[in-house]
């Protein structure tokens, strides 16, 4: 199904999910979804003329945030950290911007978490997996046929179990509306890559946004780093 706007000239409030299986969630995974809230009205308006001028301010977008799950209870994160979903499946409005991380790794989703999840990839502009969270989405199937990455260190093995989907070793992959991202901080630069790609520019807020936060800007092909994990 085809997005049904344009993410860089929104004409209405962009839905913004992170979608949490049953189980505990890798907080790292999920926090590049604060880069977007940086950009949102919600955050930019609170700021003063003297720290964010008028211009940038103008830039900012109308963004709804959604912590979704399937039964709207209590969700665990990593490090003891819980979070109160905003919406179960049944509340959740659709989505255009869909975030998930990884879960423990013998976890396998249920066949409404994986319906919910194929139901949120057709209708969405964009759905971003960082790191392990790369699992559900192959599991429901919507790498088939796709160019993606994973944490390098899980490469070898998915090519032989998911031949059907091309691995690639870089820290961020976009296919389309999917992007995907290597380990753990490596969404804090596919984060970098979307909002650039999106709504980046000269003097743009988005640049703005990942200049102040120093969002990283390292080679996608991890051509500055000798380590293989």
């Amino acid at each position: 199904m085809a997005a049904s706007f344009d993410l860089a000239k929104p004409n209405r409030t962009i839905q913004v999910g992170v979608i949490l299986m049953d189980s505990e969630t890798e907080i790292l995974d999920v926090a590049p979804v604060d880069l977007l809230y940086g950009m949102s009205k919600t955050l930019v308006n609170d700021f003063g003329d003297s720290f964010l001028p008028p211009n940038l301010k103008e830039q900012a977008l109308d963004m709804d945030f959604h912590w979704v799950n399937q039964t709207g209870k209590t969700a665990r994160l990593t490090g003891g950290a819980k979070v109160q979903p905003t919406d179960d499946f049944t509340t959740c409005p659709p989505l255009d911007i869909v975030i998930m991380g990884a879960h423990k790794q013998s976890y396998n989703a249920n066949e409404t978490e994986l319906a919910f999840v194929r139901k949120s990839y057709e209708t969405c502009s964009a759905f971003i997996t960082i790191c392990g969270g790369f699992q559900t989405a192959l599991q429901a199937g919507l790498f088939e046929g796709k160019t993606v990455t994973a944490p390098r260190l899980f490469l070898p093995h998915l090519r032989e179990a998911a031949p059907q989907t091309k691995w690639v070793a870089k820290r961020w992959q976009r296919d389309g509306k999917l992007w995907t991202s290597g380990t753990l901080l490596n969404g804090l630069d596919l984060i970098r890559a979307f909002v650039t790609e999106y709504w980046g520019g000269e003097g743009s807020l988005a640049d703005f946004c990942v200049e102040l936060g120093h969002f990283p800007n390292r080679d996608v092909d991890y051509k500055d780093t000798t380590s293989q994990l």
